[in-house]
């Protein structure tokens, strides 16, 4: 589908909107030029071993305009090891036992060792902590991606390897614990995994119990289905959902998204890896929620929704009925831009 984009609104309105997920350090650079001409925040991502340490210099070089996430992603997991002292051979044979020798073989060349998990979440933790305002991000499941040769090889080449749900669910839970044990938010990521998403989010909160109502999760350029969207809703009251256009555009299944989703549980994000377009990228989705929704009150909305996805500590499901009758009816008077 084809994407319009609008004109921006003034500084002093896009200083009120915050790009909940993107990718800037994924660029070859950044220039100080473009981040004093970034005039809305932004949640900046981390998905591998190497863009920790950007995001973190990033997060110290901006403190006012970028909130750090760190995290793994589903598409590095088989880089990790869930057990400590395993050589690099008998962990991806371990992980792709199907796989023929050949393929194995310039897999070993190509890949890193592994990381042991009780690694990985120590070094979480230590970013965690330094940065009170930062978010665990971007985690999550994906059924669909296969694993490359070389990630960073252009064109990549693709094996028909896909990582075991078992191993990312085994990843991702002990990062989402760490969120709940740090109290903080989540970005997640979730392709071709509906039901396991769901059967996730619940395990999470019978293992939690009240603390896991004390984060908040983002389930970002969510992908699934309106009826899926609705059953997570009402069972998880800290779920929210943000939408983009460079990914959900590709279908019109966002538009019934953004129909279904309670108004105060709608975030936006770019997902670009360039900061010069988040601007531009984010405002372009806001747009479109605005026109949705039928509000024009839009970015005063979606800024009272960021304020109570990053404070967390939400109530039950019960007794939030009647707050979000009462913000879906201010939704609908909203008349500012």
């Amino acid at each position: 589908m084809s994407t319009e984009t609008y004109p921006l609104p003034a500084e002093s309105v896009l200083n009120h909107i915050v790009d909940v997920h993107c990718h800037p350090t994924d660029a070859e650079s950044i220039s100080p030029e473009s981040m004093d001409n970034l005039k809305i925040t932004v949640c900046a991502m981390s998905s591998r071993q190497s863009d920790q340490p950007l995001v973190r210099a990033l997060a110290t070089a901006y403190p006012e305009k970028v909130i750090p996430c760190f995290g793994y992603h589903p598409w590095f997991s088989h880089w990790i090891s869930l057990v400590p002292r395993i050589s690099k051979e008998e962990h991806y044979r371990s992980l792709f036992p199907d796989g023929d020798a050949d393929t194995l073989q310039q897999l070993l060349r190509s890949f890193p060792d592994p990381i042991p998990l009780d690694e990985v979440i120590a070094e979480l933790r230590q970013n965690l902590e330094a940065f009170p305002n930062a978010m665990l991000g971007e985690v999550g499941l994906d059924r669909a991606f296969r694993v490359p040769y070389d990630y960073f090889a252009s064109p990549r080449q693709l094996t028909p390897f896909v990582v075991p749900l078992n191993h990312q669910l085994a990843i991702l839970e002990a990062q989402i614990d760490l969120a709940v044990d740090l109290r903080r938010n989540v970005s997640m990521h979730s392709v071709k995994a509906q039901m396991n998403t769901k059967d996730l989010l619940d395990t999470m909160k019978k293992k939690h119990g009240a603390n896991w109502n004390r984060i908040s999760v983002d389930l970002h350029s969510c992908g699934l289905s309106a009826q899926m969207w609705r059953d997570i809703e009402k069972k998880h009251n800290n779920t929210f959902l943000s939408l983009s256009t460079v990914i959900n555009s590709r279908s019109s299944n966002h538009i019934a998204l953004i129909k279904e989703c309670s108004p105060d549980r709608i975030l936006v994000e770019s997902d670009y890896n360039d900061i010069n377009f988040c601007t531009q990228q984010t405002f372009n989705i806001l747009k479109v929620v605005a026109q949705t929704k039928a509000s024009w009150g839009a970015v005063r909305r979606l800024e009272e929704n960021w304020k109570v996805f990053k404070s967390g500590n939400h109530s039950s499901p019960e007794s939030r009925a009647s707050k979000e009758k009462k913000r879906h009816e201010e939704w609908l008077s909203d008349s500012d831009t």
